[in-house]
């Protein structure tokens, strides 16, 4: 509703029902007068919606997926271990917790077991399963299984017949064209040097399992090749004709009751279950992804509701003198509060809507992204619809009380202060309580940055993320504060820079600085969010490679298949001739058991399994106590700097781990060393660590050459092994984790891309509305005098200052929980990628002209006769 349209009708209305109408009149009427501002503030809701409704698509499509059954489809049930771990402890001053994790390695059965399961009722047949990696001549990887357990993945022979013997197999047909042939020979390598098996039989394609063909040895055989004959991988069941899978499960879990295979027991999978037992890892990998989605969620989350609370106050007080006449003519606070409550509801309910729309394609899109997910990611017809609803649901529910709060000061006026503050301008200093509490939040911010610089690992990224959003919010509720700091500052260079046009910027950005504290607060947002996603990252890889590189000695590396390298492999490259030392790197997890902030965690851990009397050699971890000589045996242990002093531990002290398959270990400390980040926080000896992963195979062979290159006799060592490949040696081979994989860049791309446009959709949509704001004051302007030219570059220069100031404050947010994580984690500085910054930069400088001066920009100018070649003053005036 304009003014004019205030002084003709004044609001008079009696009774609850009247004061309804008359609310839904303002209502309508303001919608109309204000569509410009409205739309402003429908665009950036409707992203909001659309962004919590994509992330709650991804989630939830992460929370129901499943690994697929495969392998095991053949089978009516399958008998397994646990692989969950469990920590209970008691919280300050709380009840006991329980924390649980997934094992990274299988957790084995005995095989004992076995014959107690062919007992129970309803079983008609059991099949000893277990698998061992195999590598086909050159080329493929393939699974080495047992030809009894080809029923369980509807395999039948298409040629030829089963093996007999140890040295006859079946193959995958897959594998035809590796002498896959009835009578004909193929060359496998298992865990020693590679070797020919008759080919007894071709089987059908069936179901891979884990995307690999298969090669059938005989029962015993197989036995042999994976190494622990007392236990067993799984049990698969076949039931007898009409048992039902209730009842089989029942009678399986009777029968197998109280006979150990892990700390939760043995457990009895039927329908959809069965696939947990043929990635034995994907729920742990699929709980990893959850809870790093789920903190980029309460960041979106956290992101949305602060765009929307900026947007509608802005466009709410933007009309401060026009809803303190609406006071001054006789409307109620109440209808007031109403009315703005009315038309923020409507333009959130419309914009929720179509946002609701639009997160189904974001959603697909940001899923499509995350292909390297340990599971692959079902979307029922039901989840589009639900989290559309609760993306919808959220934003239309966080829209009327921002506004009827951002409403609550002038609704409460008096119709005769009311009056006098319609012609007085726009308020500059938040209120007693915003202030009170931007302030609390930037104390605790600072506390938040402080406890990070005392920790280290999880604790201190915890600390430092919420120092981050603490330290954004009070930048939002301290914006007109900071704006008007900023303006002293900026305000000169402008002033002299710019001339007529540096002058009008400068005093116009002064005089109103809760509107600069609107536009400054997207941008700090923007800029902060995406320094502390980029350089936390940036910060820990690059300390982690200079660590790798620092602790590399060798010169070359020996790689293979998936399927890792023999064992054997390590020892055959010690005696070539030229190589002054050699070690296999066995790589795996532990389990740490311990407490953050009082409640139990069990975090999993990259270990490295090493030969103390090889190492030396071929890597430098630093040590600073004890000696890594003494890592023989099964009860020793060398940790990390930060890990020891996390876990308050040093030479000679027992910690207490569990192993990847969950065994329990108490070893003893024998040696600290610097270099953790590049090698991992855990040393084991390799002796001791491959009597627990699934298959005990090296992922590299560093070597150093004694004079010169010896590359070709480390080639002609390796002659018996195939799929090796030698090459020079670089930090990423020994760093415990890739410097970046599929699944981080998709995390990347998803955390700063999506959240990142979202924030800079937020800086053009709250300036658009602040520029559509102004138009009185641009016209006054030109009746004043102001040139066209002149007016362009005030509105430059204006742009200028709220991008510099933006970049220079959510430069600094940023670099406070940045110095405070990383300084102890890596002991230096954060560090960001210059380029980085700079597209950075460039696309929030985009975003501010693109929202200041499009929404202004009118064929000719502004004012009256603008467009159309007039001078804009009347010609009485004129002359």
């Amino acid at each position: 509703m304009t003014l004019t349209e205030a002084r003709k009708k004044p609001v008079r209305a009696t009774g609850r029902t009247g004061s309804r109408r008359a609310s839904a009149f303002l209502a309508r009427r303001s919608l109309t007068a204000h569509r410009r501002a409205w739309t402003a503030v429908f665009a950036a809701v409707a992203a909001a919606a659309a962004l919590l409704g994509a992330f709650s698509l991804v989630l939830g499509s992460l929370l129901l997926a499943r690994p697929p059954v495969e392998r095991y489809s053949g089978a009516d049930a399958v008998v397994v271990a646990d692989q969950r771990v469990s920590y209970t402890a008691k919280p300050w001053g709380g009840e006991s917790q329980t924390a649980t994790a997934h094992l990274p390695e299988r957790v084995r059965l005995d095989r004992s077991v076995v014959a107690r399961v062919a007992a129970a009722d309803g079983v008609a047949r059991t099949v000893a399963d277990d698998s061992v990696p195999v590598t086909v001549g050159d080329g493929p990887s393939a699974v080495g299984r047992s030809w009894p357990s080809a029923a369980l993945s509807a395999y039948a022979l298409s040629e030829g017949r089963a093996p007999r013997s140890a040295s006859e197999v079946v193959v995958d047909g897959a594998l035809a064209g590796a002498g896959g042939v009835p009578g004909g020979r193929v060359t496998l390598q298992v865990d020693g040097a590679a070797r020919q098996y008759t080919v007894s039989g071709v089987a059908g394609t069936g179901h891979r399992g884990d995307g690999a063909p298969a090669v059938f040895f005989t029962e015993s055989r197989l036995t042999a090749l994976a190494g622990h004959p007392g236990t067993v991988d799984v049990i698969a069941v076949v039931a007898e004709r009409g048992v039902s899978a209730g009842a089989l499960r029942a009678s399986l879990g009777e029968a197998v009751a109280g006979h150990g295979g892990g700390e939760g027991g043995l457990r009895v999978l039927t329908g959809a279950e069965r696939g947990e037992a043929e990635q034995v890892d994907a729920l742990g990998g699929r709980g990893d992804l959850l809870a790093m989605l789920a903190s980029i969620g309460g960041t979106v989350l956290m992101v949305a509701l602060l765009v929307i609370a900026t947007t509608i106050s802005q466009a709410v007080h933007q009309r401060s003198g026009e809803l303190a006449l609406l006071r001054a003519v006789g409307a109620t606070p109440r209808q007031l509060r109403s009315a703005v409550g009315r038309e923020a509801g409507r333009v959130a309910v419309a914009a929720a809507l179509l946002g609701a729309v639009l997160s189904v394609p974001l959603g697909l899109l940001m899923r499509s992204l995350l292909t390297t997910a340990p599971l692959p990611l079902p979307v029922p017809v039901w989840l589009p619809v639900a989290a559309g609803a609760a993306g919808a649901l959220l934003v239309a529910l966080a829209a009327r009380p921002v506004a009827l709060l951002a409403a609550r000061a002038t609704a409460r006026m008096r119709p005769a202060a009311a009056l006098s503050a319609a012609r007085a301008p726009e308020p500059g200093a938040p209120g007693r309580l915003r202030t009170a509490a931007g302030v609390l939040l930037a104390l605790a911010g600072f506390g938040s940055a402080g406890a990070a610089a005392t920790q280290s690992g999880q604790a201190a990224a915890l600390a430092a993320s919420g120092a981050a959003t603490s330290l954004i919010i009070a930048v939002a509720l301290l914006g007109p504060w900071i704006a008007r700091v900023s303006m002293r500052v900026l305000g000169a260079p402008a002033r002299r820079a710019g001339g007529v046009s540096g002058f009008l910027a400068a005093r116009a950005s002064a005089a109103h600085n809760r509107r600069l504290g609107a536009a400054l607060t997207p941008v700090v947002l923007v800029v902060a969010f995406v320094c502390v996603q980029l350089a936390a990252g940036t910060t820990l890889e690059r300390a982690a490679a200079r660590q790798a590189s620092d602790a590399l000695r060798a010169d070359l590396v020996v790689t293979g298949p998936a399927a890792g390298i023999p064992a054997e492999a390590a020892g055959a490259v010690r005696e070539a001739p030229g190589v002054a030392a050699a070690t296999g790197l066995l790589r795996s997890a532990v389990v740490l058991a311990h407490r953050e902030a009082g409640d139990p965690v069990l975090d999993r851990f990259p270990v490295l399994g090493v030969t103390a009397d090889r190492w030396a050699g071929t890597l430098d971890a630093r040590v600073t106590a004890g000696d890594l000589a003494g890592l023989t045996g099964r009860g020793t242990v060398a940790l990390g700097e930060d890990r020891a002093d996390d876990l308050d531990v040093g030479v000679g002290d027992e910690v207490k781990l569990r192993l990847g398959d969950g065994t329990q270990v108490r070893p003893k400390v024998v040696a600290i060393y610097e270099r953790s980040l590049g090698l991992g926080e855990f040393m084991l000896p390799r002796e001791v660590l491959a009597g627990h992963v699934s298959a005990p195979r090296d992922q590299q062979i560093l070597v150093r050459s004694a004079d010169g290159d010896a590359t070709a006799a480390v080639r002609r060592a390796l002659a018996p092994y195939k799929g090796l490949d030698v090459r020079p040696a670089t930090a990423d081979d020994v760093r415990i984790s890739p410097s970046s994989s599929e699944q981080d860049d998709a995390l990347i791309i998803i955390g700063v891309g999506v959240i990142g446009g979202f924030a800079l959709l937020a800086v053009v949509s709250t300036l658009a509305l602040i520029s559509v704001g102004r138009r009185p004051e641009f016209r006054l302007l030109r009746l004043v005098g102001t040139g066209r030219g002149q007016l362009l570059r005030m509105r430059v220069l204006e742009t200028a200052l709220v991008t510099v100031a933006g970049l220079t404050i959510g430069t600094v947010v940023a670099a406070i929980p940045l110095l405070a994580f990383a300084f102890p984690a890596t002991g230096g500085l954060p560090y960001l990628p210059p380029a980085q910054y700079g597209v950075l930069a460039a696309a929030v400088t985009a975003a501010a002209a693109v929202g200041t001066l499009l929404p202004g920009a009118r064929r000719g100018g502004h004012g009256p006769g603008a467009g159309r070649g007039r001078h804009p003053l009347p010609k009485a005036r004129r002359s």
